[in-house]
C-alpha cells in the first residue's frame, strides 16, 4: 500500500514549499532587528504564518472535489511546506527557554502565551477572511447614485 504523502512527488512539493518558507522567514529575521527581550521577527512570522494557514484552509475547502489532486498539491506546497517552513515552533520553544534562563520569566511567559494566543486568533481570522472573500461570499456592488 502506497501512502500518498510518502511519494517522492509529495515530498518534493513539501521540500520546495519549506525551502521558500524558511527563506522568507530568514529574510524577515534579517530585515527586522531585535528590539527588547522578545524576538519580534519570530513572533511576526508565527502569527502571519498562522493567518496564512487559516486562509489557505478556508480557500482549499471551497475547491470542488473534482480538483482533489490540485488541492492536495497546494496543501503540501503552501500549507505543510511554505507555512511549515515560515513558522517555527522550535525557535519559539528555544526562545522561551533562553528568556526564562536569563531571568526573564515574565518575558518568557508573555512570549509563549502571546504567540499561541495571537496565533490562534490569526488562524481564526484567516479562516474568516477566506470565508468572507471566498467564491461563496455575497458581493454587492456599491451604489453611488443614491439608490438603495
Amino acid at each position: 500500500m502506497s501512502l500518498p504523502f510518502l511519494r517522492p512527488q509529495s515530498l518534493g512539493w513539501v521540500a520546495l514549499g519549506g525551502t521558500l518558507g524558511a527563506g522568507a522567514r530568514e529574510a524577515l529575521i534579517l530585515g527586522m532587528p531585535d528590539v527588547g527581550h522578545v524576538p519580534w521577527a519570530i513572533v511576526l512570522a508565527n502569527i502571519v504564518g498562522a493567518f496564512l494557514l487559516g486562509l489557505l484552509y478556508s480557500a482549499l475547502s471551497t475547491i470542488p472535489q473534482a480538483r482533489a489532486q490540485r488541492t492536495r498539491r497546494l496543501r503540501l506546497l503552501l500549507g505543510t511546506g511554505f507555512c511549515g517552513g515560515f513558522t517555527t515552533y522550535s525557535t519559539l520553544a528555544l526562545g522561551v527557554v533562553v528568556l526564562a534562563g536569563s531571568g526573564g520569566l515574565f518575558w518568557a511567559t508573555a512570549y509563549a502565551l502571546g504567540t499561541v494566543l495571537f496565533g490562534a486568533l490569526a488562524t481564526w481570522a484567516g479562516i474568516a477572511v477566506g470565508i468572507l472573500a471566498g467564491p461563496g461570499a455575497v458581493h454587492r456592488p456599491l451604489k453611488t447614485d443614491g439608490q438603495r
